[in-house]
This record gives C-alpha cells, structure tokens and sequence, in this order.
C-alpha cells in the first residue's frame, strides 16, 4: 500500500502541502487539468523551485484576481455541488470545509451556513484545499500520516485583527492532535493546513515503516531560523493488514515489598483490566534485587490499575507510556477431540491463518480428568485445529462452524 508521511517540523500549510507533493514527482500540468473541473475562474497556478535556509523545495502559487473575499460555507458548498470533481475528492473537500466552519462558528458565535470563511474561503486557499486533495489520489496515494505538528509562537494578523499563534481556529483544528513549539515567532500551521491534516491523516508520530519511494519539500513564504518547508516521504508498506490500537505500558520499580504479595497483586491487576501482567527480576540501586511489575492496559482502565498499584504495592510512582500494537486478527472455537471439547485461539491476517494455540487451562483440564501427559492433549489440538482450517479452505471465517469458545483472551 503507497502511503504519505508529513514531517511537519516546520509547521503546515495547504501552499506547502501542494508544493510537497509537486516537488515528489506531481506534474503541475496534470494538476491544472483536474482544478479546471471546479469550474472557476479568474485564478492561474504556477510553481518554482525556491530556498529555504539549507534546503531546496517547490513554492506553489496561486495568483487571483479577487480584492477581497468572504464566501459563506454555503457558496463553497454549491462551487463543490457545481463541480465536475470525482465524488470522492469533493466528499474530502467538503470534510475539510466543514472543519473549519464548525471551529469558527463555535469561536465567533454564528451559524456555520451563514459563516463568512475571511481567508480560508478565497479562490487560493479554495484551490489549495482541492489540489492537495486532488494532488495526493492523482499519486496514488492510499493512507496518509504525519508528525507532530510545529505550531510556533507569538502573533499574528488577520481579518479578526491581532490573535494569538496558533490562531484560535487553527488551535480548535489541532484538538486531539499531537503538537508542539520551539519558540519560533511565526505562525508556522495555518487553519488550512491543520484541517487538511485532521481529515487525510490516519495517525500522527514518527514515521512509519515503509520503502520509501520519493521525497519532496514544499516551501512556505517566509523566511525562519530554520528551513521553512514541508517534507513529504511516499513510500510502500507491507500488504499485510494487521489489527492497531493504542495502549498504556505502566511500570514500577519495587525492591522492599514481600514477594508473595505479587500473586495477590497480579490477581486483582486483570480483574481491573489489565491486556497482561507480568514481572522481571533486576538488580537496583545498592545492588538490591528488585521486581519490575509491567501492566499493559488500555486508556480507560488506566486510572483504576494505577490505583490498584498504589493501594497495594510499596511503589511512590508508576511510569507510563502510550504504545501501538499491532495484532492478529483472534478468532477463538472448539474443536472436537477424544479427550473432549478443547478451545483453540486462532489468527490470521489478509485471510490467511498465521497462528493457532491451544488453550492452556481446557488442556491441562482435559489432561487431568484424563490421566494423560498435557503435551499429549496439546499435540492432538494442534492437529485436529490444523485439520479444521484447511477443511474450511483457509479463508476468512475458518472454523465458523465449529462451536464458539468464550475463554478470556488478552
């Protein structure tokens, strides 16, 4: 799959995103073309190669003949209902506009239909919105990511006079987004460029793994103490689609607790939540040996296994870290053996079975009751799972025919 990563070390823009992807291998000409499908008038494109401290990028240029704008969300909405642009690319477009015009209405009080856009509605932010857009599918762009975003400091000027940067509305756009400042003054993310990012991108952090196919720079306006472009990295990820989400790593250090405390503790530790629980032996200071206790946990139990901790362990603090976790697709079912009913934890991804594991506690039961070696009960699973899977043809919703088991899995 053809990704694009945004390093926004300084700032964003719609301009610089354009420019990015000009300067990655778009032609110019091609996207003229697909601009005139907005049926517009009374603007021209245009794109140079330009420095920005150490750096080289592309600027792109829109030249207008407007004086002053002020288009209401409503007229943007009829140019894009008017337009000959693909669904898709004005179903994005939309999605952009509606950003905006809802973070404005809440700052300024008025109804979004009624909104007049100032500087985000001009035919040249217009443009810049839809050939970003437009400018990404024509690379064949599937999935887009970026990086935190470097939003500067200080003032700036605008149709509502003097403002704070970041500016109130681009501010209200980077809800939820990872940001940062080094003390730059100049507004370096614009309302445009923040919409565009909290609409195309998927996550925001480093840079994923991928091959990477091009890179490009597109420059901003001003000189900075630092390079003023916007890097863009396209490149291929693995075709194989793994389940992602978020979770919380929780770690203490604990060296003056009995340790037969630490069963009790790991217990009430998964009854508050917890994805696992485990513990390693260290050496700490003085040479103390010691226990580091790992919780891994998902954001809305956070709160209840920190205090767990604290109620019942010796720890004074708790380190905490946000992790992605990449995750096979679990499908759990029964399988029919001469030592009874064994559930079996399967994963696949794209369709395709990757692993399957007995599980523990129906074997060692089974095992038991049976009198027999537990390897015993696992190798007859494993066999009677494989056999299972391939009768079904190894496709997606193996095993559906099998009785669901409902053990606890992480």
């Amino acid at each position: 799959m053809k990704i694009a990563y945004f390093d926004c070390f300084s700032g964003v823009s719609g301009d610089m995103i354009v420019g990015a992807l000009l300067d990655a291998g778009l032609d110019l000409q091609d996207l003229e073309a697909e601009l005139l499908k907005l049926g517009l008038e009374g603007y021209s494109v245009s794109a140079e190669r330009v420095g920005r401290g150490a750096i080289t990028g592309t600027k792109f240029l829109v030249e207008t003949d407007e004086t002053g704008h002020g288009r209401t969300v409503g007229e943007i909405m009829q140019i894009l209902g008017d337009s000959a642009l693909d669904d898709d690319v004005r179903s994005s477009v939309r999605s952009v506009i509606s950003e905006i015009a809802q973070v404005e209405s809440r700052i300024h009080g008025t109804s979004a239909d009624e909104l007049h856009l100032h500087e985000t509605s001009g035919l040249d932010s217009i443009i810049d919105i839809v050939a970003s857009i437009v400018g990404l599918k024509m690379l064949g762009v599937e999935a887009v990511f970026a990086s935190k975003i470097h939003v500067g400091t200080g003032f700036v000027e605008c149709a509502h006079g003097t403002l704070p940067v970041p500016a109130p509305a681009t501010l209200a756009l980077l809800k939820g987004i990872p940001v940062y400042s080094r003390g730059i003054e100049s507004e370096l993310a614009t309302p445009t460029g923040a919409a565009l990012l909290r609409v195309l991108a998927q996550d925001f952090g480093p840079v994923p793994e991928m091959k990477v196919e091009a890179v490009g720079y597109g420059a901003g306006t001003r000189e900075l103490e630092m390079p003023n472009v916007l890097r863009i990295v396209i490149g291929d990820i693995s075709s194989a689609t793994y389940e992602t989400d978020e979770v919380v790593l929780i770690e203490v250090n604990i060296d003056d607790m009995n340790p037969e405390f630490f069963g009790h503790v790991s217990d009430l530790l998964w009854t508050r939540g917890a994805l696992d629980v485990f513990l390693t032996p260290v050496f700490m200071k003085k040479n103390r040996p010691g226990t580091v206790l790992t919780v891994v946990a998902p954001q809305e139990h956070v709160d209840e296994i920190v205090s767990t901790i604290f109620s019942e362990t010796t720890t004074f603090g708790v380190r905490m870290t946000k992790v992605e976790r990449r995750k096979l697709t679990r499908e759990l079912f029964c399988v029919e053996t001469r030592f009874g009913k064994i559930g079996v934890k399967l994963g696949r991804t794209d369709g395709r079975v990757v692993t399957l594991a007995p599980e523990y506690e129906d074997c060692r039961e089974a095992a038991l009751r049976c009198g027999v070696p537990l390897a015993d009960v696992y190798d007859e699973v494993r066999a009677v799972a494989r056999e299972t899977v391939r009768a079904d043809g190894d496709t997606e919703g193996d095993a559906q025919n099998s009785d669901r088991w409902t053990g606890r899995s992480e």
